[in-house]
């Protein structure tokens, strides 16, 4: 079993790459644009320890606060700096305000395009047993981890979601199965049971299609399509809470805390995956580590980009009268509004995190 230490370790290294990717969307957009960058900061601002090098007008910098990264734009705030950013041209403003956000999507992506790309791609056909609960009905039946599914009450299994609704067809009903364990073929009688609860399942059995390996265009395509999905799932949760469609818990917004105690169980996960895979048991590993580094960098991609002064989303919002209506916001009131929404969100920050300690998450176990 993975260590504290070692959770703590992916947890930083996840969410410092992540702030990273962030940070240098921001810097290559400013670069693009031929807007000055004064520094780009390894880790948060805070006492600057020792400068890397100087590249082109920017310094790259090591900070004291190991997590993440920053970009400091010349003329951030100030449209009288000439060649800085609040000078520049509104459409560039736009996109560099973009880029950061944008990155973060663009690594989801490709995390969830690496997944497809090491899980496969589901094909039609028998589906195999990934593992069996211990005193279940399914152990009590003789299925074993790795048996192949053909048929169930005689009827020829393609893929997981038949196999699954057959099974609830018929609770607390005998039902026959037939299996394939290597070259011997096995009729076994199971009675799925309506007690048990969602999480043992019926006949306490999981099940994994048969896959194929990948194309590229396949992953590619996998993974932005999981992206936008998880996106959509995200900006849907103030209105699944207003309809009642999910209690508050289940949206409960988390901090660091709770975010390692994700990483904790998903890398316990996947380290005892990884174990019984290697002790012979027909199970494969699972990548609840790598999964969880895809939608943390969606929920960053996405909560920056919504219109909450202060974000990037925020800031893009100053940008749209100026190129709509052809007329800028005081630079003053903009600076003030985002320095008070700042303010805020730093509090609620701190009252998130505050709640990890005095109400912690319940973190579900994958």
């Amino acid at each position: 079993m993975p260590s504290g230490a070692a959770a703590l370790v992916a947890f930083v290294l996840a969410l410092t790459g992540m702030i990273f990717v962030h940070e240098f969307g921001h810097f290559l957009a400013a670069r693009l644009f031929k807007i000055e960058v004064e520094e780009f900061g390894f880790g948060l601002p805070s006492v600057r320890l020792f400068t890397l090098f100087r590249w082109r007008g920017t310094d790259f910098t090591v900070h004291a606060l190991p997590l993440g990264g920053f970009v400091r734009p010349k003329g951030e705030n100030d449209p009288n700096v000439e060649g800085g950013l609040a000078a520049a041209n509104p459409w560039h403003r736009l996109v560099v305000l973009a880029a950061g956000p944008l990155m973060n999507l663009i690594t989801a992506v490709a995390v969830f395009a690496t997944l497809i790309g090491m899980q496969g791609m589901p094909i039609a056909g028998p589906v195999r047993v990934e593992d069996v609960l211990p005193n279940s009905p399914a152990a009590q039946a003789g299925l074993r981890a790795g048996d192949l599914i053909m048929e169930i009450n005689g009827e020829q299994i393609s893929d997981v979601e038949q196999a699954i609704s057959i099974v609830r067809g018929h609770l607390d009903q005998p039902i026959e199965i037939l299996v394939l364990r290597g070259d011997e073929t096995l009729q076994l009688e199971a009675l799925p049971q309506s007690t048990r609860s969602s999480e043992e399942g019926a006949l306490g059995v999981g099940l994994r299609s048969q896959t194929r390996r990948a194309t590229v265009g396949e992953m590619v395509s996998g993974g932005a399509l999981i992206t936008g999905l998880q996106a959509a799932t995200i900006l849907y949760i103030p209105v699944a809470l207003i309809r009642g469609v999910i209690a508050p818990d289940e949206a409960r917004v988390v901090g660091f805390k709770g975010i390692f105690d994700m990483f904790n169980a998903a890398l316990r996960e996947d380290v005892q995956s990884r174990q019984e895979a290697a002790g012979g048991v027909a199970r494969a590993p699972s990548n609840w580590t790598l999964n969880l580094v895809g939608l943390l960098s969606v929920s960053l991609g996405v909560m920056n980009l919504l219109p909450i002064p202060a974000l990037d989303g925020g800031r893009i919002l100053f940008t749209l009268p100026e190129i709509i209506l052809r007329r800028r916001i005081s630079p003053a009131v903009e600076n003030a509004i985002n320095a008070v929404a700042m303010m805020l969100l730093i509090l609620l920050l701190l009252f998130v995190n505050l709640m990890d300690f005095v109400n912690p998450v319940l973190v579900p176990i994958p």
